[in-house]
């Protein structure tokens, strides 16, 4: 009992020393937290940044019509965006006048005849399906004449991704000849990576890096793929085996069909977030590593940390007590990293 009774005794004593300690920084410790430290500004106001800093907007009509006016300077990220919903702009922002006939005329000429070839194959199918329709039951193979336009169709097709073609030529034409000047530009390694992945990194001379991204998004395509056809394969599978209207006399139960259906559809849902994610994961990769590109760390990297005196009324307002009063400055510990 005399032993627990001296532990207690020591354990109070230095309790107390510390509580002591702690009171005699009290006044000091309390003033790093005054209410006025978290309300300051310390930018000056007559410094454009306080008020990019604080209150910058995504997206005005103002900084888009004044850039089109050449009144201001157009942030590639609205120019990128105002083109995607009106193709040109990028060309006008850039002086290059010349180029929007090249593209509304091509745009408007292969989407018009590749409209134009789609209508005419999907009257000669509908045309094909009236007259397979009115063929009697059980009648021997009879030749319908004409048949379905798969010309059609295929000009169609072939016209209208060329028009996609157009559309997507102008983003990345617009983005080239933002601001030639300036290499490497952080927004147009990204505007590069989301028209075409891998083109952001090779851009920012980091070529080793397109095959890893190529590879993982072409995996997620694949598996999204495969997915997709056995979770379409088994879902007909059960919808066939559940049809009270028809006899089912697959080997598949519907059960067994049921569960693999939601496990393919579930791995399908998994393949399409990670191509996503893939994506837009060298997207930011590209933008990051634009802004990085002049960074350089040294060899030696050191740490020193060694005893300092706080001064006041600094940025981080650690006591309101003038400098020159008792009291006005805190004792604490600097760490310095030096890379």
């Amino acid at each position: 009992m005399r032993t627990n009774t001296v532990d207690v005794k020591k354990a109070a004593k230095y309790i107390t020393v510390i509580a002591v300690v702690l009171c005699a920084f009290a006044p000091d410790s309390f003033a790093q937290f005054h209410e006025e430290a978290f309300q300051q500004t310390y930018n000056d106001p007559d410094d454009s940044t306080a008020v990019s800093d604080t209150a910058d907007k995504m997206f005005t009509f103002k900084e888009l019509f004044g850039g089109l006016a050449h009144k201001n300077d157009l942030r590639i990220g609205t120019m990128f965006a105002s083109s995607m919903i009106l193709p040109g702009i990028s060309q006008i922002y850039n002086r290059e006048y010349w180029k929007l006939p090249i593209i509304y005329g091509g745009i408007g000429v292969c989407a018009g005849l590749g409209g134009y070839y789609m209508h005419q194959y999907n009257v000669s199918k509908k045309r094909y399906n009236e007259i397979l329709d009115r063929i009697p039951p059980g009648s021997a193979n009879i030749s319908i004449t004409p048949g379905i336009d798969y010309k059609a169709k295929t000009a169609g097709t072939w016209l209208l991704v060329g028009a996609g073609l157009i559309y997507w030529g102008s983003l990345m034409d617009g983005a080239v000849n933002y601001k030639k000047d300036i290499h490497p530009h952080p927004g147009r390694a990204t505007v590069y990576s989301i028209l075409l992945p891998g083109l952001g990194q090779a851009y920012n001379g980091e070529y080793w890096k397109i095959p890893i991204y190529w590879g993982c998004i072409a995996g997620s395509i694949h598996f999204l793929c495969t997915n997709n056809t056995n979770y379409q394969r088994f879902k007909r599978i059960h919808n066939e085996a559940t049809n009270p209207d028809i006899e089912y006399t697959g080997q598949i139960s519907a059960e067994t069909a049921l569960w693999y259906r939601n496990v393919y559809r579930r791995y399908r849902d998994y393949s399409i977030v990670a191509t996503a994610l893939f994506y837009l994961l060298q997207v930011i990769d590209a933008n990051v590593f634009a802004y990085m590109h002049d960074f350089e760390v040294s060899d030696s990297i050191t740490m020193r940390l060694e005893p300092a005196v706080l001064t006041p009324d600094t940025a981080y307002a650690f006591n309101s007590v003038p400098a020159t009063a008792a009291g006005g400055s805190s004792i604490g510990l600097r760490l310095g990293l030096r890379f």
